[in-house]
């Protein structure tokens, strides 16, 4: 560094300026990407029957941003789908997050610890663009997860738990994944898990005149599963229900379907064919009691934690198949997909080097801010000094010349971290240029 020409007089207010530019800095700490953390599990290293040990639906997810406080945790979401739970967040140390996360499942923090990926800094940033994408599905680019990502930013931040960074991130990954649908073909065609639903109907059941399907529950995935069967199947003879009988009511009529109550559960399931279940209730809903002695039977259950009693899959008239065997449908649009990786992470990479320099900057945003404050009173002490009357001091005259220095500053400070070193050079670069 040029040996520092800083005049005598001012070598005290070089040294404060030193202390308030660290003190920013520690305050701004409080998004330190250090300290930003996932912890997950998904369908890589557990089973269906393992994930839904860690599933998470509204309730439990209430009751976690309830007490996160009383953890010191105040920034951070969970998305708890059929592929995977995960929780992403700012937190002194994971164990914090996970140890929240698991207060509300049947799964306990040991055991989540010993399946889960974490990953902490940028690499958990990536991991989030990643999952937005559908690179990370258990069917490659399924485009279901941009859904429940949103439905998931948006419960934490009913709760404001969704702080300035997070905000920014997952505005990120949607427009990353906006980019990677408009710009190739990772999720060209209609693969997805309710798609593959559909898709396994077709190649196993002959849905000839008087076949009856009944879906029960019309979340994300059962709307979309609904609609695949209309759209796909070209059969109408469907019957829905629903937990709230309105939702189901309003699906039904926008599809020319039909709907029954939930206290019709057993005699609808009795005269059902095929029934598919994605209901993601705590408990499971569909009984081997409800199948037992009852005509042959497609079972489909799309829901984690199951919302069929496994034992129901032991009976001779009933063929029962998860979201794990959906998944191993294998065509040539997934081959299609896979060749398109390539361009996906291009897309990722550039969407996030455009985060982490918004991060930068906003990082070091208070810090720039008081060393321009800081060159302006500089300069003019020294006007005043030689001049005699500071209020006449012509700053628009040093304006370019501060502002250079600062753009010169900012450029370095993203990519060190003394920012006392940064403070003194940018003092000795603009006494430099004033002299000169």
């Amino acid at each position: 560094m040029m040996l520092i020409k800083v005049w005598p007089m001012y070598l005290a207010n070089l040294y404060t300026g030193i202390i308030t530019i660290e003190k920013i800095m520690d305050h701004t700490s409080q998004a330190d990407i250090s300290k930003f953390f996932i912890a997950g599990i998904n369908y890589k290293k557990t089973d269906a029957a393992i994930r839904g040990m860690f599933a998470i639906n509204n309730d439990q997810y209430a009751n976690i941003l309830t007490i996160a406080p009383e953890s010191g945790l105040h920034s951070f979401f969970i998305i708890s789908t059929c592929n995977r739970t995960e929780i992403y967040g700012f937190a002194d140390n994971v164990g914090q997050l996970i140890n929240l996360l698991c207060t509300q499942t049947t799964g306990d923090s040991e055991t989540f610890n010993r399946l889960a990926y974490i990953k902490n800094g940028a690499d958990a940033v990536e991991h989030l663009f990643e999952v937005g994408a559908g690179l990370d599905s258990q069917i490659l680019g399924d485009y279901e997860i941009t859904g429940q990502l949103k439905q998931s930013i948006k419960f934490a931040k009913g709760y404001n738990f969704i702080n300035c960074f997070l905000e920014r991130l997952v505005n990120s990954v949607f427009q990353s994944s906006k980019m990677i649908r408009n710009e190739t073909a990772l999720s060209s065609g209609t693969v997805s898990v309710s798609y593959a639903a559909v898709e396994y109907i077709k190649e196993n059941i002959n849905l000839c005149a008087g076949r009856k399907i009944l879906v029960i529950g019309i979340g994300k995935i059962g709307r979309n599963t609904c609609k695949n069967l209309v759209d796909y199947l070209g059969t109408t003879n469907i019957t829905l229900i629903n937990r709230s009988e309105e939702k189901a009511a309003e699906l039904a009529a926008e599809l020319g379907l039909a709907y029954a109550p939930i206290e019709d559960l057993a005699a609808e399931i009795k005269n059902a064919d095929v029934i598919l279940v994605a209901a993601n209730a705590a408990e499971p809903i569909v009984l081997k009691s409800h199948l037992e002695g009852k005509n042959t039977k497609l079972v489909v259950d799309l829901s984690i934690p199951y919302n069929v009693e496994a034992s129901a899959g032991e009976l001779p008239n009933v063929s029962l198949v998860n979201v794990d065997a959906l998944s191993k449908i294998n065509d040539n649009t997934l081959m299609k997909r896979r060749a398109e990786i390539p361009k996906v992470k291009c897309i990722i990479a550039q969407n996030m080097a455009g985060f982490m320099d918004w991060y930068m900057m906003r990082k070091n945003a208070p810090a720039l801010h008081a060393i321009k404050s800081k060159l302006v009173y500089l300069y003019m002490q020294h006007f005043s000094d030689i001049k005699g009357d500071a209020d006449k001091c012509p700053v628009m005259a040093a304006e370019k010349k501060i502002q250079k220095v600062i753009n010169g500053i900012a450029g370095k400070m993203r990519e060190e971290k003394q920012h006392g070193c940064n403070y003194i050079e940018a003092i000795n670069d603009f006494i430099v240029s004033v002299n000169n």
